[in-house]
């Protein structure tokens, strides 16, 4: 009886200090960035997060979207809408990638590209590429739960970016695209045909468009149907520079007559390109794509989209030039009701046993990385740096989550409990440059630094400031950034009064991925009992 009470006694005071969350992957509405201008209007990005190459699909009144990952795990995201401007991240169909034995390492800029996500026989599957072996796919019956394991299609160095299209005569086609850096060569679609269950391509590839000289890097196809037209929507140009192209042709295998549908015109919005058309239950057309937007990841925006003789013009056509831009605020898509705002969470209380969805590591996770608990806190336990490692690049136990928006804040409130003096824990701005606060027990007590460190992936070595003692093993760590990319770190030990601590570090981007902030722990030994760090909260602001 009296374990009893102590225990409701515990969760009481949790939920009057900390705040309760029944449901970690719900925190609240985003402090930092709100697509929902609340007067029947929306601004973009709608998500300014790094879900690169997004593809959406609407299932009667829900709206599903799925986005590349690459080493990220978990992996392909699934977020939820009911209006395609206020999303939530539900799921993730891809809890470990394969073939594990190479992902259990980060394999930056590998795993998951472009995704397509398709609903079919009252199924939702996923066909997404792994540049380096093949098309893979995984299907569930409800999205928000498990997925299957990973079936790999159609192996082959280089092919990525695949879409199906299940057509009215029951047959089958796989479009898809080639990474240059892989198959030797790039800037052209092919087509196959599958079995009817969609679970194996055949080796009937027929090549469809070739975006030599005036569409080079064409690749992300999606495969629609519509009045009678097969549709390729491709995006051209590269990723930061280029546009949308739409092909059509009255036979899936071509030849196929192209159109240039968006472009970045007089807006701001660079290469706007890459992502799914969706139609509304009221009849409306709109389009996804992402736009380049370098340290903070690519961000996904929202076009409205008309249709013109079987052509569709994406955006706004404000030259009259025949070709869409990108619009910043429009009226929001009509979807016959209301839905209140909402975004995908950002910080985390740790109140429940359950790692909040925007979390993710650079490798398939190991059980001793880090756990939950009902105590009010996540624990990250300190692993052993891989061996001559100079830097982070190798490190798989960094636990990470995207930048929400172009300015935010974040403090995280730990207790460190080192064993040995070689051990670290480090709250990171993780990039191809990076820089983090490190916290770390010395002969003479806790201290902390910052640690910076310039081209992680060319062997670059971390430089670190001078340590400045701390009388307690529990403090409060905070990165600001602001425009630019531009961070500044700090560090308290109330969570009253901060202090600046070393230089301003501007963020890169990682390989193919945003940058993005989060904690790792590391020691350079081994022994039978790792310290750890309890990390209380984490909130962005």
């Amino acid at each position: 009886m009296k374990k009893t009470w102590h225990l409701l006694l515990c969760i009481v005071c949790i939920y009057y200090t900390k705040g309760w969350s029944q449901n970690p992957e719900q925190m609240g509405v985003s402090k930092t960035w709100v697509a929902d201008l609340g007067n029947g209007t929306f601004k973009n990005p709608i998500l300014h997060s790094d879900y690169s190459d997004p593809d959406v699909i609407r299932v009667k009144d829900d709206y599903y979207m799925t986005a590349s990952s690459f080493n990220c795990i978990p992996g392909l995201p699934i977020l939820h809408s009911k209006d395609m401007i206020n999303w939530t991240l539900v799921n993730y169909a891809l809890q470990k990638q394969p073939p594990f034995e190479v992902f259990d390492k980060p394999q930056h800029g590998g795993g998951v590209w472009a995704p397509c996500i398709r609903f079919h026989n009252n199924e939702f599957y996923i066909y997404y590429p792994d540049p380096d072996y093949g098309i893979y796919m995984v299907k569930t019956k409800d999205p928000k739960k498990s997925w299957s394991e990973p079936l790999l299609v159609k192996s082959g160095k280089g092919l990525i970016d695949p879409s199906p299209l299940w057509d009215t005569d029951g047959k089958v086609y796989l479009a898809y695209a080639f990474a240059g850096s892989r198959a030797g060569i790039k800037s052209i679609l092919a087509v196959c045909t599958m079995n009817p269950e969609g679970t194996k391509a055949n080796d009937d590839d027929t090549l469809v468009f070739d975006g030599h000289p005036n569409d080079t890097t064409v690749e992300g196809p999606k495969f629609y149907k519509r009045n009678g037209y097969y549709y390729l929507f491709a995006p051209a140009g590269g990723v930061a520079t280029g546009w949308q192209l739409v092909l059509r042709s009255k036979n899936p295998l071509g030849p196929y007559e192209k159109k240039i549908v968006l472009e970045q015109g007089s807006t701001p919005i660079n290469g706007p390109h890459q992502g799914a058309w969706v139609q509304t239950q009221t009849g409306e057309d709109w389009f996804f794509h992402f736009q380049d937007k370098f340290a903070y990841g690519r961000i996904v925006h929202l076009q409205p989209m008309r249709w013109e003789n079987d052509w569709p013009i994406i955006g706004v056509d404000t030259d009259k030039n025949g070709v869409g831009e990108p619009v910043a605020t429009y009226k929001k898509p009509t979807v016959g009701k209301t839905y209140p705002i909402q975004t995908p969470s950002e910080s985390d209380e740790f109140n429940v046993p359950q790692l909040g969805l925007q979390w993710q590591w650079h490798a398939n996770p190991k059980v001793s990385w880090g756990f939950p608990s009902s105590m009010g806190y996540y624990t990250l336990f300190c692993q052993t740096r891989p061996q001559n490692s100079t830097n982070l690049w190798e490190v798989g136990n960094v636990l990470l989550q995207k930048f929400p928006a172009e300015n935010f804040t974040v403090t995280t409130k730990l207790t460190f409990n080192a064993r040995a003096l070689e051990e670290q824990i480090g709250l990171v701005i993780m990039g191809l440059d990076y820089s983090y606060l490190k916290l770390k027990k010395t002969e003479n007590g806790y201290g902390v630094s910052q640690v910076t460190c310039m081209k992680m992936d060319k062997e670059g070595k971390e430089t670190e400031s001078a340590i400045v003692p701390l009388s307690s093993n529990t403090c409060y760590l905070r990165v600001q950034v602001k425009t630019g990319g531009i961070c500044t770190f700090y560090y308290s030990l109330d969570n009253q009064e901060f202090h600046l601590i070393g230089q301003s570090f501007t963020a890169r981007e990682g390989k193919w991925i945003g940058s993005k902030v989060g904690l790792f722990a590391l020691r350079d030994t081994t022994t039978n009992d790792a310290g750890n760090a309890n990390i209380d909260w984490f909130r962005i602001h």
